[in-house]
């Protein structure tokens, strides 16, 4: 297993577009997705694109915020009513692989295997055997780079 690079940084927020707000006018954001939900994962999702010198897909930030009342991202808001950093996202070349590399480490996955927002196979990464971080594993878009 080989991680790959940094592709999000998830941020919950109350609310989606005062977020989007204060990344345009606080931090002069100019690309940014417009928001869709997520159903399936009880989130409504939006991507703050930034910007690189390379050419490349810069890091993104993930806003997300509760879609529905089981979201897990509520019981995150309750205990940080300002929102804040969620989780990391690293992209892997093959997610089955990298489920069982991290399995086999004695790490707890959260869940199932499943489509995130971008398309592809994710799952989590138990923070307590992370660092204390939450850590998403994305398998790398088709095409992306």
């Amino acid at each position: 297993m080989k991680l790959g690079r940094l592709n999000h940084i998830g941020v919950a927020t109350p609310s989606i577009a005062d977020s989007i707000a204060h990344y345009r006018e606080t931090m002069g954001a100019t690309d940014i997705v417009e928001p869709f939900d997520l159903p399936e994962q009880g989130v409504k999702v939006c991507f703050v694109n930034t910007p690189t010198d390379s050419g490349m897909n810069g890091t993104q930030i993930e806003l997300i915020e509760p879609l529905g009342e089981g979201s897990a991202i509520r019981g995150f808001l309750e205990k940080n009513p300002l929102g804040g950093q969620h989780h990391v996202c690293f992209e892997v070349e093959d997610i089955a692989a990298a489920r069982e590399w991290f399995e086999g480490k004695g790490k707890r996955i959260l869940g199932p295997t499943r489509i995130g927002a971008h398309g592809t196979p994710i799952f989590f990464v138990h923070p307590k055997d992370m660092m204390g971080q939450l850590t998403e594993i994305m398998e790398t878009p088709k095409g992306a780079h």
